[in-house]
């Protein structure tokens, strides 16, 4: 759209079609479709990581820096100083989704009571062991108790880890156990300084485990799925064997064949064959879904078929189910029976499925690519993405990809995991590698060289993506090549690209390979950057060089290498100060690394000196209830306790404290809005009950849950019902009453039901008038709202006596000389100069500017803002001297603003009311009320 109006008619339609959509976003862009792509871009990542990952992202901070990276937004942002890594996450997500996703129980009922009776048995006792064979349902088990789980105990905490193919970044044991700390740490709300050391990590996750599971009211359960899988499980998991605190539970899951000696004397809840019925339902459920019909003839064969171990499990069953589902309309059913009934075990049920889909494909070029497409996902450490492999084979069309992956996915052969192509189960690897690796490891290494190629292909590019940090590397370390292991990591942006993302120990264990100790690791990057910084010029390549020589500060720092770590550090910093500005941001961002290190060499004075600096830039960036400000409160608090000043850090903490719990309920980030979201399912359940004003409450919280993810119908709904009971509980002159009809009220503003929405900010203003006292801030928000919809509605004469009651509110709550009084007169002047009224403003204003000024100061930019207001009035009625001197006034202001947050101006201080920043005013967040708690 330009200009607000729509460029044609089939631009209209399209608005049209996506506007009844909950969940549909709309980007206007007038300009080329790679700079339109490149926004879209910006706006999913921006979705992803502040709406489902919970990320604080600023404008500040929120751009990426150069070709290097995949994004130079900080990772930091969620825990503190602890890298998350978001597709670790995501992963984990994913795996738990696609393990839960059956839709048969397959009489696991018995198990789930074995479960139960684990959770409710008194402490101390082992962990649990599941166990069964390749493809039993232990995973589908599992994923299934936990969502029982998550819906009928609300203050049981759940972790859990899916282990997926061995070596791959899921079976990192020091990964593992980080996320799992993290997890707990954020439950618990507690940001602390966690070491990256895989070794110490390890050793201190039983500590961690007391000492957080101390904080937690209820009970917690650990579940890891596939435990055995674990690169040195035994080693690596020794705090099993430890007794676990009283309220904590762990349940974990082995391969019967692979189990670990010593954990075989734990209570165990083995997986029986499936029962005849369950084989039965399975294969029915298959059929059905193809619209397939067995004879009984048929049944009763796949049943008689399904009797030994190694066909009656899960997985073998299911695909079976597929086969014939697949085959049943268009060939003959009996002869694929036979074909099957000669497959026993599932790998040789798989060899039945790729020859099926080889059999379907048009030519022997097809059949290569099938072929090569399963080896060399096989081979990878974490999978391929689908435009991977159209690089690697420039002869795939997207259209035979499209064919062979929906084959291959359909028949449990293949599946995604964060955009990767990888193998569904592990029995469909072997079967590739028996089918198509006649020569063993060299077959694997051929097809292993083509992915170091087309990696190193990228690299020669100058595109380091997490993609070839990933791989490249690991292939390397694979193929025991020391010597490109080597130079790969010596590529600064690979090395940045691992720690950033939190693969700490991965990162360690490849220089281990190399041969190198810490020290001479150490000094050889150094020499690196040197080199780099040789061939860096411009602000936006130096501001990659500070951020290098930030990541091998941090590095160096978590090492224990605290005195090669100040060095790298103190760089980053110089180059920050000159590139950017004394106080940017991330500038702070320097400052509190630097001081960090001084804290672990027990300088405190130093750290502390930094820390406040830091604080400093932070508030004066962000403002004062911004997470990075908690952030250096947190670091400060921790650095007083050590210095046992336990007042000062208790105080610290507190403030910080409140800043987080602000931070969480406005921004829905993984603390806040997954706890509510999996809250407010329950609740949904308990408010289907008998009218009390708990449950109208609770309707209430759930409609504005609703709202804030767009679901307005769904909204609606619930704050109607709330509306409804609260009024025939409380009676309809109830102040909460009043609360309902104003969440009711700015849902229909953001609908654009402006007639609706007065009507009911009417009602809500009237009670609110009659039940509260003149200074109540409930009062005062219904009058701002009602003021702005009558300013929008044109209603301009109704709004006067609101923005006159507002600015009289706030006298009285916080005396004539308050900031907020000044932003209540600016209000109000601005409504008088639409009613071309600017005798009425002008005192206004004045009055607005003297308060700015005595609380602010001169330069401040709300004195900038009303100055250039009152230079518009003056011109407005002819002084055009006194209009000249203040607009001068007011762009000086403005220029010193544009210095101070290096070259960005923002209207972050701007407090000029409706004249600038309605839309924040009326953003979701501001707009409805969660209620007294």
């Amino acid at each position: 759209r330009e200009d607000g109006k729509v460029s044609s008619v089939s631009v209209q339609q399209l608005i049209e079609q996506i506007s009844c959509v909950n969940k549909a976003k709309m980007i206007d862009h007038v300009g080329g479709m790679e700079e339109g792509a490149y926004e879209i871009y910006n706006s999913v990542e921006k979705i992803i990581k502040q709406d489902i990952l919970g990320c604080e992202m600023t404008d500040l901070e929120g751009k990426d820096l150069g070709n290097k990276e995949d994004s130079a937004a900080p990772e930091e942002e969620v825990f503190g100083d602890v890298l998350w890594d978001a597709h670790d996450e995501q992963e984990q997500m994913e795996a738990f989704q696609q393990a839960s996703n059956s839709t048969c129980e397959l009489g696991f009922e018995k198990y789930f009571e074995r479960l139960n009776d684990l959770v409710a048995a008194p402490a101390p006792i082992p962990p649990l062991l599941v166990s069964g064979g390749p493809g039993s349902g232990k995973s589908l088990l599992l994923s299934k108790w936990i969502q029982l789980q998550q819906k009928h105990s609300p203050n049981t905490l759940i972790l859990y880890h899916f282990v997926g193919r061995p070596m791959s970044t899921s079976s990192e044991s020091a990964l593992i156990i980080k996320r799992l700390t993290l997890k707990l740490m954020q439950h618990s709300w507690l940001v602390s300084p966690l070491t990256f050391d895989p070794a110490k990590l390890l050793e201190e996750f039983p500590r961690w485990l007391e000492k957080l599971s101390a904080r937690h009211q209820g009970s917690i359960i650990i579940i890891i799925d596939s435990i055995d899988q674990i690169q040195q499980a035994e080693k690596h998991m020794k705090w099993l064997i430890d007794p676990l605190p009283v309220n904590v539970r762990v349940i974990v899951s082995v391969n019967v064949e692979t189990c670990p000696q010593a954990w075989r004397l734990w209570p165990t809840l083995h997986l029986d064959p499936l029962h005849s019925k369950d084989v039965k339902s399975l294969i029915s459920a298959e059929c059905n879904s193809a619209n397939v019909k067995l004879t009984k003839e048929q049944e009763k064969k796949l049943e008689r078929h399904c009797r030994s171990a190694t066909t009656c499990n899960a997985l073998y069953v299911t695909l079976l189910g597929k086969i014939i589902a697949c085959v049943g309309n268009t060939g003959n059913i009996d002869e694929i029976l036979q074909q099957c009934c000669q497959c026993q075990d599932t790998v040789s049920l798989y060899r039945l499925v790729l020859r099926s889909i080889q059999e379907s494909l048009q030519s022997d070029k097809e059949k290569d690519l099938l072929r090569e497409i399963l080896c060399v996902i096989g081979v990878s450490h974490n999978g391929v993405s689908e435009s991977e492999l159209m690089e690697l084979y420039p002869e795939l069309t997207s259209a035979v990809l499209a064919s062979l992956l929906h084959s291959l996915h359909k028949m449990c052969l293949l599946t995604y995991g964060c955009g990767l192509l990888k193998f569904q189960h592990l029995q469909a690897w072997e079967m590739v590698k028996l089918e198509y690796m006649e020569a063993g490891e060299n077959g694997i290494f051929a097809y292993r060289q083509k992915l170091v190629e087309y990696f190193t292909m990228q690299l020669s590019q100058d595109r380091v993506t997490w993609r070839s940090a990933d791989e490249l590397p690991w292939l390397f370390q694979q193929q025991g090549d020391k010597q490109k292991l080597h130079k790969c990591l010596l590529n600064l942006f690979v090395s940045q690209n691992l720690y950033k993302r939190g693969h700490f120990a991965e990162l360690l264990s490849y220089w281990q390979l190399v041969g190198k100790d810490k020290s001479s690791m150490a000094a050889e990057y150094f020499d690196s950057l040197k080199e780099y910084e040789k061939s860096s010029e411009g602000e936006e390549s130096m501001i990659c060089l500070a951020d290098l020589y930030e990541t091998l500060g941090r590095f160096l720092k978590d090492l224990g290498l605290l005195s090669q770590a100040v060095a790298p550090l103190q760089r980053s910093l110089e180059i920050r100060e000159t590139a950017l500005d004394p106080d940017h941001p991330r500038v702070a961002q320097s400052l509190h690394q630097l001081a960090g290190v001084y804290v672990q060499w027990k300088k405190f004075g130093n750290a502390e000196q930094l820390y406040k600096q830091a604080l400093e830039i932070s508030e004066n960036a962000y403002g004062a209830e911004h997470p990075r400000v908690a952030r250096e409160l947190d670091a400060l608090a921790t650095l007083y306790q050590k210095q046992n000043k336990y007042e000062q850090a208790e105080q610290l903490r507190k403030k910080s404290f409140k800043i987080r719990q602000k931070a969480a309920r406005q921004k829905g980030s993984l603390c806040g809005f997954a706890l509510l979201r999996q809250r407010a399912l329950q609740l949904e359940e308990l408010t289907l009950g008998k009218d009390t004003s708990d449950n109208a409450r609770t309707l209430n919280e759930l409609g504005v849950l609703y709202y804030l993810q767009n679901n307005l119908e769904t909204a609606e709904l619930f704050l109607k019902r709330s509306l409804e009971m609260r009024e025939r509980v409380l009676g309809s002159d109830h102040p909460d009453c009043a609360q309902s009809l104003n969440n009711l009220a700015a849902l229909y503003n953001e609908k654009k039901h402006y007639d609706k929405a007065e009507e009911l900010y009417e009602k809500a203003l009237d009670i609110r008038r009659r039940a509260l006292a003149p200074d109540h801030p409930s009062l005062a928000y219904t009058v701002k709202h009602l003021a702005v919809l009558y300013k929008k509605m044109g209603k301009l004469d109704k709004a006067v006596p609101l923005y006159e009651l507002a600015v009289e509110i706030r006298q009285k709550s916080f005396g004539p000389k308050h900031p907020s009084v000044a932003t209540a007169l600016v209000n109000l002047a601005v409504l008088y100069c639409q009613m071309k009224k600017q005798i009425e403003a002008l005192p206004l204003y004045e009055r607005a500017l003297k308060i700015y000024e005595d609380s602010f100061g001169q330069m401040h930019p709300r004195v900038g803002e009303t100055l250039k207001n009152l230079a518009v009035l003056s011109y407005e009625r002819g002084d055009f001297e006194k209009a000249a001197e203040l607009y001068k006034r007011a762009m000086e202001i403005k220029e010193a603003e544009t210095l101070l947050i290096g070259g960005k101006a923002t209207s972050r201080h701007s407090s000029s009311g409706d004249t600038f920043s309605l839309k924040s005013a009326l953003s979701p967040n501001a707009l409805l009320e969660h209620g007294q708690r």
